[in-house]
Parts: C-alpha cells; sequence; structure tokens
C-alpha cells in the first residue's frame, strides 16, 4: 500500500525541485552570456526543421555516414542561403558607401518642393530647421546596416557549427525535445506540424517574396531611369520584410524624389508603377504562398514581424511570427483541453486539420 507523504517522497520531491532550480539558474547564466549570438541559434534551428528529411534521406537511404553527409547538408546552406544573403548585404552597404551627399542640394530641392505646397495650401510645413534632418540620413543608415552586417556574419558563422552538430545527432535531437514537451502526444504532433508550417511559410515564403519583388521592382526603376537601379531594387526587396508599410517605404520616396528634381513624368511613373504594379504582385503573391505552404492569419505575420526584428535582428522574420503563433498555439491548446464546451481548435495555421491519435495505427484522423 502506497503511503502519501512518505519521507523518501518528500525527500525526492525536493531533489527534484533543487535539480529544477539549478537548471533554470545555469540556464539563466548561459542565456545571458549567449545572447548576442541567440540568433544564430534560431536560424540553425529553422535549418534544421526545414533540412532534416534531406538528412533522414541520405543516412538511411543512401547509407552516407553521418558527418559525410551533415557537411554536404552544411555546404548546400552556404551555398544557396548564407553567402548570397552575406553578399547581398555587403552589395547594399558598398554601395551605399560610395553614394555622395550633397546636403544643400537636398535642402534646396525639398524646400522648393515645400514651398510650392505652401504657396498651394495657404499655410507654412517646413522650414530650414525642421529640414536638417535629411543629410545625416544616408549616414545614418550605413552605421544601421554595418552593424546588422557584422552580426549578420558572426551568427551565420555560429548556424554553421551548430546546425551540424543538430543534423549529426539527428536521431536523437528530434526525440529529446519531445521527451521534456510536457503534452500528451497528439498535442506534441500538432506542435511539431504547426511550427514546420511557420518556419517553411516564413523561412522559404519570405526570400522567395523578395526575390520576385527585387526582380519586378529593377524593372520598374530601370525604366524610368532610377540611378542605382540594382541597389534600390535589393532594398525594395529586403522592404517586403516590413509590416505595414512593406515596399512603399522605398519605390514611394524615390517617385517624391524625382518630382522634387523635376522630372514630374518620371516621378509620377515610379508612384504609380509602385502602387499597381509591385503592391500588386506582393499582394498576390502573399495570397499564394499562404495557400501552398501556410495560412498564417496576416496579424500573426504583422505583429510578429514587428516583435521579433528588434530582439533578433534578421531572423526575428522567423522567429518574431513563430513566437507569436507558438503563444496563440499554447492558449488554443490550453482551451481546447481544459475548457467545456470550448470551440477552440488547436492549431494557429489552417495547412493541417485537426488530428486524433488512434492505439496501434501510426496515423491520424480528424477529430469529431
Amino acid at each position: 500500500m502506497r503511503i502519501e507523504n512518505s519521507p523518501l517522497e518528500r525527500k525526492n520531491r525536493e531533489y527534484r525541485y533543487i535539480l529544477i532550480g539549478l537548471i533554470l539558474f545555469f540556464g539563466i547564466l548561459v542565456f545571458k552570456q549567449a545572447r548576442p549570438y541567440l540568433s544564430g541559434f534560431l536560424g540553425a534551428s529553422a535549418l534544421y526543421v526545414l533540412l532534416e528529411r534531406q538528412m533522414v534521406f541520405l543516412c538511411e537511404k543512401w547509407k552516407f555516414g553521418k558527418g559525410f553527409a551533415a557537411t554536404l547538408i552544411v555546404l548546400e546552406t552556404l551555398l544557396f542561403f548564407l553567402s548570397p544573403l552575406t553578399g547581398i548585404a555587403f552589395l547594399v552597404i558598398d554601395t551605399l558607401s560610395g553614394v555622395t551627399i550633397d546636403p544643400q542640394k537636398i535642402i534646396h530641392n525639398v524646400t522648393q518642393f515645400a514651398q510650392m505646397v505652401e504657396d498651394n495650401i495657404g499655410f507654412k510645413i517646413f522650414t530650414p530647421e525642421n529640414l536638417s534632418f535629411l543629410p545625416q540620413i544616408g549616414t545614418n543608415v550605413v552605421q544601421v546596416l554595418g552593424s546588422s552586417v557584422y552580426s549578420l556574419v558572426i551568427n551565420g558563422i555560429v548556424i554553421i557549427f551548430v546546425l551540424y552538430y543538430m543534423l549529426l545527432n539527428y536521431q536523437t535531437f528530434g526525440n529529446t525535445i519531445k521527451e521534456i514537451l510536457p503534452f500528451k502526444e497528439e498535442n506534441k504532433q500538432i506542435l511539431a506540424e504547426e511550427t514546420k508550417s511557420i518556419i517553411q511559410a516564413n523561412a522559404i515564403g519570405v526570400p522567395l517574396l523578395a526575390i520576385i519583388q527585387g526582380f519586378f521592382a529593377y524593372g520598374g526603376y530601370m525604366f524610368f531611369g532610377v540611378s542605382n537601379a540594382l541597389l534600390y531594387a535589393i532594398l525594395t526587396a529586403f522592404a517586403t520584410i516590413l509590416p505595414i508599410v512593406g515596399t512603399t517605404i522605398v519605390w514611394l520616396p524615390l517617385g517624391i524624389a524625382a518630382i522634387i528634381g523635376g522630372d514630374l513624368v518620371g516621378g509620377l511613373g515610379i508612384i504609380a508603377y509602385g502602387f499597381f504594379v509591385i503592391s500588386t504582385v506582393d499582394n498576390v503573391i502573399r495570397f499564394i504562398l499562404q495557400k501552398k505552404l501556410a495560412d498564417i492569419h496576416p496579424l500573426i505575420t504583422v505583429f510578429g514581424v514587428l516583435i521579433g526584428v528588434p530582439m533578433f535582428g534578421f531572423w526575428g522574420v522567423i522567429f518574431g511570427p513563430l513566437l507569436l503563433s507558438l503563444f496563440i498555439l499554447f492558449f488554443n491548446m490550453y482551451r481546447y483541453e481544459y475548457i467545456p464546451y470550448s470551440t477552440a481548435e488547436p492549431r494557429v495555421t489552417t495547412r493541417h486539420k485537426t488530428r486524433k491519435i488512434i492505439p496501434g495505427y501510426k496515423g491520424f484522423k480528424k477529430k469529431k
């Protein structure tokens, strides 16, 4: 017969709490020191989710050694993902560093445009004092981009090493994570599916959308005679990650700058092209990718990016929406499991239907 609250049971409970306290203590110390490299660890985790099946295929289908297979996949990541991304960032920095800014010309052109607007509306909006910030914009942008590229390179190195060892231990890594999750098997499966869908939607969808936007923007900028069209096309591609404003933050100032510079037709053409072509392509491609990868609510993406970019830099585009999605997922799981008659589904995306484990069967069935 079991004796409740026996001395041995109390002692075991005390040891358990002490062990949990030690784990939390050392975990906080490690997290504090590793905070600058957190984006690298999260980036490696995202790539692991995307590349795990390749590792399984190489090791279990083609019988490659784990070390050789992991090396091949890391080289693939370096060649097709990290190197192009870093190269584009360096191109942007190099081009911006070579741009000469004439403060007097900027202020003169903006003042002329402001004078024309003020003459039409009848009162003053701009003064030389509140236009004095304009010459500083270029320098500040270069400094911010330089810092971002440095962080991107450092965390890229972290990604390579962490991803290699994750892949090397692919047989135990996933099982270890599932083992410590305090959920039943159905919810563990749901969590794995949702996490993979969200990462795929952001890690594949965002770069693909950026590339398509960049091509369309480059064609338009070349047609309307924008100098440094390639640079602005790359900036437009990067601007796709910005919530709400998106690519407008690039093509609208370009159009206004052309109008201020005296090219009324070119400036209006850039604005019209940005509004009717670039923005339309953005909306259409986003809709298609959402349906193909994961149908995530737009508000999750918008607020996820707003939360993630300040926390993780570039990787915040992926992990901001992921963190927000996981929060909503756990909230829905709680409602689904513990609130009677709740209509909540333990999902965030709509790619997968709710499923239930059948004893003795490896598949799932829809929950009734």
